[in-house]
């Protein structure tokens, strides 16, 4: 039968009747209405913040502080050398190709090419960042490095 505004019907199972808590002991959740006997969680309004051990010094407390984090971290899409080679040779590589390709998900702040594997064709490669090795590759297969501002 033809689905139509009179007759539609949720598909089986996709509805669930909700649980009416603390209705009495024949509804299977009634007394302590599923929080348990006693104590801190068992009471009404109850909420901790995330992280809270009871008093007990917290984890993240108890840990020590190391290291840096910058506020202001760059975050490149990064690309082996290697996938480059799906490239034809002489053609220009640019972060908007990339993406085009697959082979970059988004551009953040930027691509930056690594040099892990080797490249058989002669490019031009533009973008933001490289590693040395990459640059090496890059030019010992004949093509170009540009850098991006």
């Amino acid at each position: 039968m033809e689905p139509t505004l009179s007759n539609l019907k949720p598909p089986r199972g996709s509805r669930h009747r909700k649980v009416r808590v603390g209705r009495g002991m024949g509804s299977k959740m009634g007394k302590t209405a599923g929080a348990g006997n006693k104590g801190q969680q068992s009471r009404r309004g109850y909420s901790r913040r995330p992280g809270f051990e009871g008093g007990q010094m917290p984890l993240h407390r108890r840990l020590p502080k190391r290291g840096f984090s910058s506020p202001f971290p760059k975050t490149f899409a990064v690309v082996n050398v290697e996938s480059l080679n799906s490239f034809a040779a002489g053609d220009t590589v640019t972060p908007e190709s990339l993406v085009g390709r697959g082979l970059v998900r988004a551009v953040r702040d930027g691509v930056k090419i690594l040099g892990d594997g080797e490249l058989k064709v002669a490019l031009t490669v533009r973008a933001h960042a490289f590693s040395k090795s990459a640059g090496e590759k890059i030019a010992r297969a004949g093509g170009k490095v540009e850098v991006l501002a």
